[in-house]
């Protein structure tokens, strides 16, 4: 019997940090499924412990109980090694779900690799913000074959209210690392219009509150721009300028891949660079206004 048609199969997740310890404390409180749980930070699992997951000494440890393995880490050189460490074990699990933002080739190079132990690799990065994997309504796009996805439909809709089958294996990738692309050239379009809005006479929050109301209106604006820019405020420990390189440098190796030049992207990664050269990788990556109006 399938998970989907209530079979208490054994979960497990493994790395639980800012978004990845929300998504496993609704996956532990919504799908009724035994949950095992990895960290190399001990304190990181009190959380999903006391709504009732079982905390593991090890990946192997989870890989020996687990049939179906979420992943929520860093990149693809982490998925790579702890998948490397899951499959090593006796009885590896059947299923992993890597839902971190991974390079899209290596995804599909890990996945050939991994079917040839019988283990099936499934992508299924998330967007939307900490607050969504709090609430469980993050967008899910997910790369899986046709005969699985039916099955992980279920589980991942305990953590996302938005559940995109995008294909096969990789092509869940492709559509988080575009969704963050076209986010981050409109927050650099935004910290443009700022700069320029603010040096010709007009208050930011006359802008933004005019901009919402015309075509120029978007999630970036109302959300991420409005919540930051407007009160200068960028804290660490939210989506940093290091974490938006990152991606971006995802969806600029599909384009040179493709043949497609990208030159937006290209300018945007240059503006992320140059702030995080001026010291604020750590901070939120709508910081980046600070170097478009020259405050760095």
């Amino acid at each position: 019997m399938s998970a989907a048609e209530g079979h208490a199969t054994a979960l497990g997740f493994i790395g639980l940090g800012v978004m990845g310890s929300r998504m496993c404390a609704n996956l532990v409180r919504r799908s009724s499924h035994p949950v095992v749980v990895y960290d190399p930070v001990a304190e990181a699992a009190a959380t999903v412990a006391e709504l009732g997951a079982r905390v593991a000494d090890s990946t192997a440890e989870v890989a020996e109980v687990a049939e179906i393995v979420f992943l929520s880490l860093p990149s693809i050189v982490q998925v790579e090694s702890v998948c490397a460490e899951l499959a090593a074990v006796e009885h590896p699990p059947r299923v992993i779900v890597d839902m971190s933002t991974s390079d899209v080739a290596r995804t599909r190079t890990l996945a050939a690799k991994l079917a040839q132990g019988e283990i099936t690799l499934v992508d299924a990065p998330v967007a939307r913000l900490r607050q969504a994997a709090q609430d469980g309504t993050l967008l899910i796009t997910v790369g899986a074959q046709d005969e699985i996805f039916p099955e992980l439909e279920p589980l991942l809709s305990c953590m996302g209210s938005d559940i995109v089958h995008a294909g096969s294996v990789g092509n869940g990738q492709v559509l988080k690392i575009l969704n963050n692309m076209v986010l981050f050239l409109n927050m650099n379009a935004l910290a443009e219009a700022l700069a320029i809005g603010r040096a010709a006479g007009v208050t930011p929050d006359t802008l933004f509150s005019t901009l919402k109301l015309g075509s120029a209106d978007s999630f970036a604006l109302r959300r991420t721009a409005s919540a930051t820019m407007l009160v200068d405020e960028y804290p660490e420990r939210a989506f940093p300028v290091e974490y938006a390189i990152k991606d971006l440098a995802l969806a600029l190796k599909l384009a040179e891949e493709s043949g497609i030049s990208a030159a937006a992207g290209n300018q945007t990664m240059d503006l992320l660079q140059r702030t995080r050269e001026a010291g604020y990788g750590a901070n939120y990556y709508p910081v980046m206004v600070k170097l478009v109006e020259g405050d760095a």
